[in-house]
């Protein structure tokens, strides 16, 4: 079979190659892939390209012939009823390239060593009517409530990924803390790396002279309840897992009320929830068809309860905006 010139589509803009080609040929694997590129089989509009080589509409992707396909993986378990109403129910915006979901506190994102039932796994149920399963293009931690994106097609989920990637996503989170912060307002830039630990693998403050990944975070304290708690508006203007709790943890030595994982016994206050207080409160972006899309998610029921205990004003959330 000779090679193939495959013309990239409006809905592929800006979508990496080694995706493209996942896209397309889903059974091709990375290794197979970089060799092919490392050989010159594989061109991009007759030049040479790399994996993380950006497509752009009209573009075109010379195809040499692929190798037998294996048997087809399994199918996803259907999603129930259940399962499908309950997250019907967690949509706060949709339009034809995004979704927004208030994602609960204790719902996984992805599947993981003992997790059989997340997100991910569920998203056929959030087509409604699309020909394209949604896709997730960023995370949350399990115990990490709040708003939570999803693109409708492969080219509005590339869009999406290169705004958080190149920080064109405003991300603002809701924390309460253990202590009150000094000073009151900040930035922590402390580099962060992952370790192994009896409980599992965990981030930690890189040490001197180990290289860890870039972590920043700008932060500020909204009221505090005679500095035994303190609410916290944490943006972080990186990703990195589990950022803002060794952030608050090992920064600010303020562990985010909840966190045993990063705060130990001093995270936990007699009277109040042991639940995790860290809310994904809003994110604004650049939508994928042009515009800023706001998206804001109230807090989940135990921080809602934490707040009034304490006292703390609690704003009306802010319904969802679209400019144009």
């Amino acid at each position: 079979m000779p090679a193939a010139l495959i013309t990239v589509t409006e809905d592929e803009a800006d979508l990496r190659l080694d995706r493209w080609f996942r896209r397309h040929h889903p059974n091709l694997t990375q290794g197979a892939l970089q060799k092919m590129l490392r050989t010159g089989q594989v061109r991009v509009d007759g030049k040479r390209a790399e994996t993380g080589t950006r497509l752009a509409p009209g573009q075109q992707v010379r195809v040499p012939p692929m190798p037998e396909a294996p048997p087809p993986e399994p199918s996803r378990p259907a999603v129930s009823e259940r399962d499908a109403a309950m997250l019907e129910r967690l949509v706060i915006y949709r339009d034809d390239s995004v979704i927004a979901l208030d994602k609960p506190h204790g719902l996984p994102v992805q599947g993981g060593p003992g997790i059989a039932r997340h997100l991910d796994g569920m998203l056929d149920a959030l087509r409604f009517g699309h020909e394209e399963r949604p896709r997730l293009v960023h995370r949350l931690d399990r115990d990490t409530s709040g708003v939570l994106l999803l693109a409708r097609s492969a080219g509005a989920a590339a869009r999406l990924a290169a705004a958080f990637r190149g920080r064109d996503a405003q991300k603002t989170y809701w924390a309460l803390v253990v202590g009150r912060p000094h000073p009151l307002a900040g930035r922590i830039n402390m580099p962060l790396a992952r370790q192994g630990g009896p409980r599992g693998e965990r981030t930690a403050p890189a040490e001197e002279g180990e290289e860890g990944a870039h972590a920043i975070t700008d932060f500020r304290v909204v009221d505090n309840a005679r500095k035994h708690v303190s609410w916290l508006e944490m943006n972080p203007l990186t990703g990195r897992t589990h950022q803002l709790r060794v952030h608050a943890a090992a920064a600010l030595k303020c562990p985010i009320l909840g966190d045993g994982k990063y705060g130990g016994a001093a995270a936990h206050l007699e009277g109040m929830s042991g639940l995790l207080h860290l809310h994904a409160r809003s994110i604004e972006l650049p939508h994928p068809e042009g515009g800023t899309l706001s998206v804001s998610a109230p807090l989940p029921p135990h921080m809602n309860e934490s707040f009034a205990f304490l006292g703390f004003d609690r704003p009306r959330t802010p319904p969802t905006r679209r400019t144009r």
